[in-house]
């Protein structure tokens, strides 16, 4: 939630605070920097202390983003230090959030079958943007800037205790590949770059293409839908859309999505398990149209259209990402390794977007 957060009340942000746009986006742009040395240092760190201890960590990164942020909406600091609090805010919850994306194939084969895994992996990876559809649609709703980040701190602080029910491991594996602790991730690395490694390391020609265009288009789609929740009132609001169309935009965009993902899921578990490739080569080029029409479709008086247009990104992409990451499992053998290098390249190109 902590990213898309500031997207719709980007202008009221810039006003109440004495900071600029550009210091606005920002508060999102941290996320994604301090992510992407967060997610490469994740699979050593699952791999040490397991996945409990990684989701403690990830809780306290919370806990503290929450409040602190929360201390500088305090009138009685100046604009740039009430800003700098919200960027170390900002900063903490960075840490966490790759801690609960990347580990999110590497639960699934922890503790389900091959008949759940696709759907296991579908409920950690639409988390993010399910706190981003709740963020998108509260933060503009709930009372000036002060307040909404108020709110938010309450929304993280309830969520926390949840992490108790996390366990490390079941006590029979539901598969050998979930019994097995996952290669080192510069194992993998060598791997992808053709070096050589033990046989169980190993990939093909054929692999290393095929995982680097999986990268590569995964990147761009998280990248497209995380720069868009961000600038959602920037790209709007000069067309004539207000604050609250512009968040109800970003968050159908994001609620279309979560529903295709969990009526899908299902589906390639037990039906079209070996067809997730052949998925994501229909899925792919329809998202690409989708967003390249909003270059004619965003102009005044187009509701309708830009939320057809919302909802199609979202159901084609967001139910694209478990099938990705269950698709770079398979390439690599390695989940955790796998899933943080696709969220690196996600959040890298992000920034790109954003700042470009």
């Amino acid at each position: 939630m902590a990213w898309p957060w500031f997207g719709p009340i980007s202008n009221d942000m810039s006003a109440e605070f004495g900071i600029s746009l550009d210091q606005v986006n920002w508060l999102g742009n941290i996320v994604a920097l301090v992510y992407l040395p967060s997610a490469v240092l994740i699979p050593a760190v699952v791999s040490r202390y397991g996945l409990r201890r990684c989701c403690d960590i990830g809780v306290i990164a919370l806990l503290l983003a929450a409040w602190i942020r929360y201390a500088g909406t305090s009138k009685a600091l100046s604009s740039n230090a009430a800003y700098a609090l919200l960027i170390v805010g900002q900063f903490f919850a960075a840490i966490a959030q790759p801690i609960y994306q990347v580990l999110g194939p590497k639960y699934s084969e922890t503790w389900f079958d091959l008949n759940s895994r696709t759907t296991a992996t579908m409920l950690v990876a639409i988390s993010n943007p399910v706190g981003g559809a709740v963020g998108q649609l509260l933060s503009p709703l709930v009372g000036d800037t002060r307040q909404s980040i108020l709110v938010l701190a309450i929304i993280t602080s309830a969520a926390i205790p949840f992490v108790l029910l996390i366990g490390a491991a079941p006590p029979t594996p539901p598969t050998f590949s979930g019994s097995k602790k996952s290669p080192p991730l510069l194992a993998m690395i060598r791997a992808m770059i053709g070096i050589e490694v033990s046989p169980e390391q190993h990939m093909t020609g054929r692999e290393r293409t095929d995982f680097a265009i999986l990268v590569l288009v995964f990147g761009v789609i998280v990248a497209g839908t995380n720069a868009f929740a961000i600038l959602t009132g920037q790209y709007m609001e000069p067309y004539g859309y207000s604050e609250d169309i512009s968040g109800l935009m970003g968050a159908c965009l994001l609620l279309a999505g979560i529903v295709a993902a969990i009526a899908t899921a299902p589906l390639f578990d037990r039906v079209f398990t070996h067809h997730l490739a052949i998925t994501a080569k229909i899925v792919v080029p329809i998202i690409g149209a989708a967003w390249l029409s909003l270059i004619w479709a965003v102009k005044p008086h187009d509701t309708g259209g830009l939320f057809v247009i919302m909802a199609i990104i979202g159901i084609c992409g967001i139910s694209v990402l478990p099938v990705s990451l269950e698709l770079g499992c398979e390439l690599t053998r390695n989940a955790d390794g796998s899933s943080a290098i696709l969220w690196f390249a996600g959040n890298l190109f992000a920034v790109m977007f954003i700042l470009g």
